[in-house]
């Protein structure tokens, strides 16, 4: 049966968007509905939510990100949000219940204590619950450093990839690229981008033998062929965007 704490959390996510399919599920699935509303769970969620600032209708806040984007030394905020939609979950082979809904952001400027929305992609980013087939899916984090934004990809031994976006005018435009191909600790190939200058680095590890700190890299500079600075607003999705889409 449903737990008392779950029905309380419920009551909770429907009166914050969430679809009043869920009691319908909730009570068809009740293990499934009680293990993913865990008191500890939602108590840490609760920590990173900024109360004066809320998703649309549909959407639900998973975290939220601080720091001065445009130079003006006033906080801003992003906050990372998810779909609510029930037709999202689904059940995985071990008959769990999954939420598949995608996740996008919201980004507010700082205006002397309030904050004015800048940029809305709700769904440019895949669900953290992505089947990673025989390893696990790459794990998605978002930095505010330099007032510069880092959106970053870790996929363990296999390495990881960034995008770095800056505020200019209405939107945020995609000035770098950096990835990493690993095989374990060693580094096989790595990719730099500057977007602003269309200059690219690519660096292959000559040294198949390397355990990590010993590589021996060919590098090789090349410019590439851009109309523009991507926008972030207009990414539909960061899996697909490879090297920035030039």
């Amino acid at each position: 049966m449903i737990t008392y704490f779950s029905i309380h959390i419920l009551v909770t996510l429907l009166s914050s968007g969430y679809s009043p399919a869920l009691i319908e599920n909730a009570y068809s699935q009740p293990q499934a509905f009680n293990s993913m509303f865990q008191p500890e769970k939602v108590l840490a969620l609760k920590k990173t939510v900024a109360p004066e600032l809320t998703a649309p209708k549909g959407y639900r806040v998973v975290d939220r990100i601080g720091g001065d984007l445009n130079r003006d030394g006033i906080p801003d905020s992003i906050l990372i949000v998810k779909s609510t939609e029930m037709g999202g979950f689904e059940m995985d082979q071990g008959n769990k219940l999954i939420d598949r809904n995608r996740r996008g952001l919201i980004i507010f400027l700082g205006r002397k204590g309030q904050f004015k929305k800048a940029v809305e992609n709700l769904q440019c980013f895949s669900s953290e619950n992505e089947d990673g087939g025989v390893y696990t899916a790459p794990e998605l984090s978002i930095e505010i450093l330099r007032n510069k934004l880092y959106i970053h990809y870790a996929h363990g031994r296999y390495g990881c990839w960034k995008y770095t976006f800056r505020f200019r005018g209405a939107d945020f435009d995609l000035i770098g690229y950096d990835a990493s191909n690993n095989t374990g600790p060693r580094i096989d190939r790595q990719v730099s981008i500057n977007f602003l200058t269309k200059r690219r680095l690519e660096r292959i590890n000559k040294n198949v033998t390397a355990e990590g700190g010993d590589e021996v890299f060919d590098e090789k500079w090349s410019d590439i062929s851009l109309e523009g600075l991507a926008k972030l607003s207009n990414i539909e999705d960061f899996d697909n965007l490879g090297e920035g889409g030039w």
